[in-house]
């Protein structure tokens, strides 16, 4: 699930939004935006909105040593960590995709954007499309799901490395153990 040229995405467990409104996010920026992703940043909303999760993937910065040491054997060339009490609900969560028109956004986020935001109501293209089996979709792009007990021996170690990450509603996460 991946936006065409011209789009961005907003996933969202809701299918009946008809216009997406600047609001502000718990973020540290304080301006209200329209949220969206582009494509290589898709994979990081194939989950549950409140699912804590803690992604990693190689960058061309990333050396060997931390390939390794995260991504480990199997690699690929990306990996998503979820706790086990979210497990169950990747397969049963209804989400769904709004491909919007990519014109009244701009990228958010440094050199290596996170997120594009507009800063104008914008309408969805269609109708939001279902995006069916998360797992499924993890699979098929070549992305690692790693369920774990706690992930903040995972982070700890990605945010210590060379690799490229993020880290979504982590504070949702179980303790530190």
């Amino acid at each position: 699930m991946y936006p065409e040229p011209g789009q961005v995405l907003h996933f969202s467990e809701d299918p009946t939004i008809r216009r997406f409104v600047p609001r502000s996010a718990a973020t540290p920026q304080p301006e209200a935006y329209v949220w969206a992703v582009d494509a290589p940043n898709a994979p990081s909303y194939w989950f549950p909105r409140n699912c804590p999760r803690a992604m990693a993937w190689t960058t061309p910065a990333t050396t060997d040593l931390d390939r390794d040491l995260i991504l480990g054997p199997g690699r690929g060339t990306r990996v998503h960590a979820i706790e086990y009490s979210w497990l169950d609900a990747l397969p049963n969560t209804a989400l769904y995709a709004y491909r919007l028109p990519a014109e009244p956004f701009r990228p958010i986020g440094g050199a290596q954007p996170h997120a594009w935001v507009a800063t104008v109501p914008v309408d969805p293209l269609g109708p939001p499309e279902p995006v069916h089996d998360l797992i499924a979709l993890h699979e098929a792009a070549g992305i690692q799901l790693r369920v774990l007990t706690n992930l903040w021996p995972f982070w700890d170690a990605v945010m210590s490395s060379s690799v490229g990450f993020s880290g979504i509603r982590l504070r949702g996460a179980r303790p530190r153990p």
